[in-house]
């Protein structure tokens, strides 16, 4: 008897347990059809958050970060913005530019016609994270002969209720050799990784590339002098170019920075000549490749004296002009209630696009629409460039505006353009107003 009741409860108590674990399967599969759908739900919202927040057209950058930015000393703020684009921290342009915005310049196609001034990325550390955000081109420097560490902090400030910057940086760079190599550098890792990809010889990928080593985009390299070259030398103008011209798509001489007082050659006649001929000589007798010389004027000249530049630049055949560099005046009407603009330095943003769309304007008819005019100064929006368009700029570039609408700039300014050309393409209305 006791073994039966024995068997008899044991085969209860097995059934017992069975029932459990029937119950607890049953249980369990809710609870992990739960953990899958909080899973993929929190997998899909940080991807779409992922890719909202590093897309250059998301409004956090403008409404967020870049205010939070601001609230930092003006040059912390910028080293800290060249540090996020080096190390591949900053937004993408992820959208295609429309065809209406192609241009050629130079004999080398470009997806738009809005560039980043010289500037911001002094010693070309940044290059490929300034290209994602959706330029058409990137002009690194100003870079001299010889690292320089510039003037004495503070020296950069931000005029906050004129959208302007005031900035007696000094030319603070590493230096040619320094910043050659580490351009030299990026250019080859680039064909490599091209070579790689497509399946052909670096050597045959760099016969035929642009020296940004993108397709529809171009590299600027701006050269200038050292603070301890004599006024009327122009032998530093011709180093940068022997250092750096090979692997720039366009070469700028800086004729014109105000924070420098040895740089007379934009405010003198014979220094400029001298100038102009030996870096023109100097870029004939480069053996292979022979980059485009651009000058950079000021807008403080008059009419004579632009009329005098414009002459220089068809004598000796000079491939691009950009007007302007920043300005030591302060213009009228300046919205400046805490006195920020009575410290020394050039001045650029918005207080300078009347000055530089009259350069501009003033250059191209005086060239005749012979050189390519490329419009810098004071350009905010998209209406502002296309006024640039029509004065005669061929290309127009940005910085001061960054400062305070974010990196997301670019793309305003691209999108805006598509909607006011209506159809037509930015080449057929450069110099638009000089026709009429």
């Amino acid at each position: 008897m006791f073994r039966i009741c024995a068997r008899t409860g044991g085969l209860r108590a097995l059934h017992g347990a069975a029932a459990s674990r029937g119950f607890g399967t049953k249980a369990a599969a809710p609870s992990r059809l739960r953990n899958v759908v909080w899973a993929t739900s929190v997998a899909v919202l940080g991807g779409l958050g992922y890719v909202y927040v590093t897309d250059t057209r998301a409004g956090v950058h403008k409404y967020v970060v870049t205010p939070l930015i601001r609230l930092m000393d003006p040059e912390d703020a910028h080293n800290l913005s060249i540090w996020c684009l080096k190390h591949g921290l900053g937004p993408v342009d992820r959208t295609d530019d429309a065809d209406v915005l192609n241009i050629e310049l130079w004999g080398k196609q470009m997806s738009n016609p809005v560039g980043l001034a010289a500037g911001f990325d002094k010693n070309g550390e940044a290059i490929d994270g300034l290209f994602n955000l959706g330029f058409g081109a990137v002009e690194v420097g100003s870079i001299t002969p010889h690292e320089q560490a510039g003037n004495p902090r503070p020296r950069l400030f931000r005029v906050d209720e004129s959208r302007a910057v005031i900035n007696r940086m000094g030319l603070n760079n590493d230096g040619a050799q320094v910043c050659g190599d580490r351009i030299k550098s990026r250019f080859w890792r680039m064909l490599a990784a091209q070579s790689r990809r497509q399946g052909e010889t670096v050597a045959s990928l760099a016969a035929g590339v642009n020296r940004s080593a993108r397709a529809d985009r171009l590299l600027g390299v701006n050269v200038s002098k050292s603070k301890a070259s004599a006024p009327e030398s122009y032998s530093d103008y011709v180093d940068g170019l022997n250092e750096l011209g090979a692997y720039a798509d366009y070469v700028v001489i800086n004729v014109s920075c105000p924070n420098v007082k040895n740089i007379r050659a934009g405010a003198d006649v014979a220094v400029l000549e001298s100038t102009i001929a030996a870096v023109v000589r100097a870029r004939n007798q480069m053996p292979d490749y022979r980059p485009p010389i651009v000058l950079k004027i000021g807008p403080d000249n008059d009419h004579d004296q632009r009329r005098l530049i414009a002459q220089l630049a068809i004598d000796y055949r000079v491939d691009g002009i950009i007007a302007t560099n920043t300005t030591l005046s302060r213009p009228h009407g300046m919205d400046d209630p805490n006195e920020v603009a009575l410290q020394t330095g050039g001045l650029s943003g918005e207080p300078l696009r009347k000055m530089a769309l009259e350069t501009t304007r003033d250059m191209y008819r005086l060239t005749k629409g012979r050189i390519p005019i490329i419009g810098c100064g004071g350009i905010s929006t998209a209406e502002d460039a296309l006024q640039f368009a029509k004065a005669g700029a061929s290309m127009v570039q940005i910085y001061s505006s960054m400062t305070y609408d974010g990196p997301g700039k670019v793309c305003e300014i691209k999108d805006g353009l598509v909607d006011l050309l209506k159809g037509r393409k930015w080449s057929d209305i450069v110099g638009e107003d000089a026709r009429s």
